[in-house]
């Protein structure tokens, strides 16, 4: 099967799964877009293999399309450093793990097309990583500070660990929201540590739409990270999209 096929017939059981009634677009990047809303939206349940083999070879075939970083090619420059920061798309690392900025429910971005990291990993994962982190949660919500881990399925890391940051309503965290926004980053790593990982990339955790102030949270990740005991963990990277974060973290590195 060729891949505007597969993608066809991929739209073609969400949309029937989920009735939703939908044209699908003529152009492969609006197939592909849809596709991805569908994703969004998707109430989590078992899927059949076919389904499943289908979606892989499409996400496997946008992360070639988008081209894998290796951790390797990070530290052509930098040997001797274990922390490295990286600006770019995180879906991209072929870390052992990368994490993820969740909600308390952990089940991933329900805003169609969404920007927000949580929805990029998420999409490009595949819907497993949507039954996984159900199966984890139980309906349950995760707390702040805290954080668990899964597979990667799609992506080219092998894992996610998934995290909730602090919500800052007022632009001023508090010393307990510190705390919580250093306890997300020591979780990541005690679970790096526990699975035997050698290497994690770290995101801007509770920026953004959570309002943690970029200079602070990049302070407290940095100092966290570093005055953490590790024993497996070789390589800690920072990734940061915005250019205003690769400028604070490379000040504070």
């Amino acid at each position: 099967m060729d891949r505007q096929a597969n993608i066809e017939k991929s739209i073609a059981y969400l949309a029937a799964d989920e009735q939703v009634r939908c044209r699908i677009p003529s152009s492969p990047g609006e197939r592909q877009r849809l596709l991805r809303a569908l994703m969004n939206v998707w109430e989590p349940k078992e899927l059949p293999e076919e389904f499943l083999a289908m979606q892989d070879a499409e996400l496997q075939a946008q992360a070639a399309d988008k081209g894998v970083v290796t951790i390797e090619s990070l530290k052509s420059n930098a040997e001797s450093n274990p922390f490295l920061l990286w600006q770019g798309d995180i879906t991209r690392l072929q870390a052992d793990a990368i994490v993820n900025a969740a909600n308390a429910q952990a089940l991933g971005c329900w805003s169609p097309l969404h920007n927000c990291i949580d929805n990029c990993i998420h999409s490009a994962s595949g819907l497993q990583l949507r039954k996984a982190c159900y199966d984890h949660m139980q309906g349950r919500l995760l707390a702040t500070g805290n954080a668990f881990i899964t597979r990667g399925y799609n992506l080219p890391a092998k894992y996610v660990l998934h995290t909730v940051g602090p919500i800052v309503t007022d632009d001023r965290p508090t010393k307990q929201q510190e705390e919580q926004l250093a306890s997300c980053y020591r979780r990541c790593m005690e679970l790096a540590e526990e699975n035997g990982l050698e290497s994690i990339a770290f995101c801007c955790i509770s920026t953004g739409v959570f309002r943690f102030p970029n200079q602070r949270a990049a302070e407290i990740a940095v100092s966290t990270v570093k005055q953490f005991p590790r024993k497996n963990l070789k390589t800690i990277v920072f990734n940061v999209f915005l250019d205003k974060d690769y400028a604070i973290y490379r000040a504070l590195l």
